[in-house]
């Protein structure tokens, strides 16, 4: 299965994932290898490789992603003690799906990128 085919088919819920949250332009669900007792993702629901492909038309796609991240860690009560919401964009930054993803992370003290 090519990997960003994965996410596509999470999106149409042909394959199982926790899924939190959902409307007409994202779609939230736990990561499967978690990094923090809270590892969520959020993807738009169209595909867009990466930031790189924020153009013009999907620019607004990030607000509401980001919109949607803050309002899941106010539910998952990390909101107080904090929390990071991270975008990899290709290889080199660590981006391993080639489909744009939010990571929400939080639940735990995280280590200091200094």
């Amino acid at each position: 299965m090519q990997n960003n085919l994965i996410f596509e088919n999470i999106i149409k819920k042909k394959i199982p994932a926790q899924i939190i949250y959902q409307d007409e332009k994202v779609t939230a669900f736990k990561d499967i290898n978690p990094k923090a007792p809270v590892h969520i993702l959020i993807v738009p629901n169209f595909f867009i490789a990466s930031s790189n492909d924020i153009n013009k038309k999907n620019k607004s796609i990030l607000g509401h992603m980001f919109y949607i991240a803050v309002d899941i860690a106010k539910q998952k009560k990390i909101s107080k003690e904090g929390y990071r919401i991270i975008i990899n964009c290709n290889k080199n930054g660590g981006q391993e799906i080639n489909y744009l993803h939010m990571h929400l992370l939080g639940g735990k003290k995280l280590k200091s990128f200094s």
